[in-house]
């Protein structure tokens, strides 16, 4: 695969920022690499970055090239700082950015598929958040989201008794009121229709969000919607989350080269 760190002016946030991007490539596999570059434009993964990193992480942390490889699978990694993937009340508008911005700009970049059956959303932690709340605002537009120990409980995360979300990254991000109804993913899934992308949800069970994950998996339940679940043994760390990507790309509706 092509491994492209890419920096770029944003529109939407008026500053320079980047993102990573693994491409499919037609080049040789290599010793111990198995590729699979198709004819047409590459299905893409939007893969998002927790709270404290950046969009570089997934490629340091994880093997997430060499899994993606044989898969024919592009993969893009944005940067979007501490922003829970929203429009800040007291910053920049990074929801303006991934959702209308990013995916313009890769396309005019990069040969990547635009249909919906091609086009995937996942994160770990604030990432897990904004893949989830990005399929549910947009679900036209994905065939799968999923999230990997994800912060999906955010109103109940603000005053929680013993890990509440930081109070400054709270003010910044949603000002001193509650979250809107657009960035509170369980009510945003309380209200969604039936048409849904596919949806996956893993944590740990030593994970501090395990009660987010499990609050959204019990709302889906009760609204007969369809969910793949996987809560087992796992902390909030590089070693869960390296393995539960494997088992996304192996779930992910994938078109097989």
């Amino acid at each position: 695969m092509a491994r492209i760190r890419c920096d770029f002016f944003s529109e939407a946030l008026g500053m320079g920022t980047s993102m990573t991007v693994l491409l499919p490539d037609r080049g040789g596999d290599g010793i111990g690499m198995a590729g699979a570059a198709g004819d047409g434009e590459p299905p893409v993964l939007y893969l998002l970055h927790g709270l404290t990193d950046d969009d570089t992480v997934w490629t340091r942390r994880t093997s997430i090239e060499r899994y993606a490889a044989p898969l024919g699978l592009a993969v893009v990694m944005p940067q979007v700082q501490r922003s829970f993937y929203c429009d800040e009340a007291h910053g920049n508008r990074y929801w303006t950015f991934l959702s209308e911005e990013l995916p313009q700009v890769c396309r005019s970049l990069f040969r990547l598929s635009h249909r919906r059956e091609d086009t995937f959303v996942a994160g770990l932690s604030m990432g897990g958040y904004g893949a989830i709340k990005w399929a549910l605002r947009h679900p036209d537009r994905f065939a799968a989201a999923a999230s990997l120990s994800g912060a999906l409980d955010a109103t109940r995360r603000r005053h929680h008794p013993t890990r509440p979300l930081d109070p400054a990254v709270w003010h910044t991000v949603w000002g001193d009121g509650p979250i809107p109804a657009d960035d509170d993913p369980i009510g945003l899934l309380e209200r969604a229709a039936d048409d849904l992308p596919a949806l996956y949800l893993a944590c740990g069970t030593e994970d501090f969000l395990y009660e987010d994950t499990v609050r959204f998996v019990e709302t889906a339940r009760r609204r007969d919607l369809p969910v793949t679940v996987d809560l087992g043994p796992g902390d909030h760390d590089w070693p869960y989350w390296d393995a539960r990507i494997q088992d996304v790309l192996a779930w992910l509706p994938l078109r097989r080269p």
